[in-house]
């Protein structure tokens, strides 16, 4: 299965983009031996917008024209599931053992995601009730794909 992350906005150079490259390294070297590739980071531009509603239809059409289809949507939203990390290794694993191609996380712009983002979503997670960076969220879906591959392959990165 082809794993992508698709973020609205540019990481800088900096340690968030150095923490992100590392997770996603790892998950890329292991992901090899339990069938997954990647993932693949596209980052698209913000919208000029003037109204939030518009940034974000404007964002949600450049993330819809990026997504593969058939495939898997993990849309990271605040209005998401908690979801513990066996729980998300197993929807993943599930997915890839059903045939399932792509997978694609899927982080909004400041003003968060469309509707049509959102309703199209297979999953929609949150990483709690905080309000948290894009940045932030960004090494957040990378570590959590790695630490899920780390379950499926019974490697120890993972512990109880």
């Amino acid at each position: 299965m082809r794993l992508a992350l698709i973020a609205v906005g540019r990481l800088k150079d900096g340690p968030e983009r150095e923490l992100c490259e590392r997770y996603r390294e790892r998950a890329v070297a292991l992901g090899r031996t339990i069938g997954f590739s990647g993932p693949e980071i596209v980052e698209l531009p913000e919208s000029r917008g003037r109204r939030p509603e518009e940034r974000k239809r404007d964002e949600g059409e450049a993330i819809l024209a990026r997504l593969p289809s058939p495939g898997l949507i993990v849309a990271l939203d605040e209005r998401g599931k908690n979801l513990g990390s066996e729980a998300f290794a197993s929807r993943l694993a599930a997915a890839r053992d059903g045939g399932t191609a792509h997978a694609s996380f899927v982080i909004g712009g400041a003003d968060g995601l469309s509707e049509a983002i959102r309703d199209r979503a297979d999953i929609t997670l949150a990483f709690g009730a905080l309000t948290l960076p894009h940045q932030i969220v960004r090494a957040l879906v990378l570590e959590q794909v790695y630490r899920a591959m780390t379950i499926l392959a019974g490697h120890p990165y993972h512990r109880v």
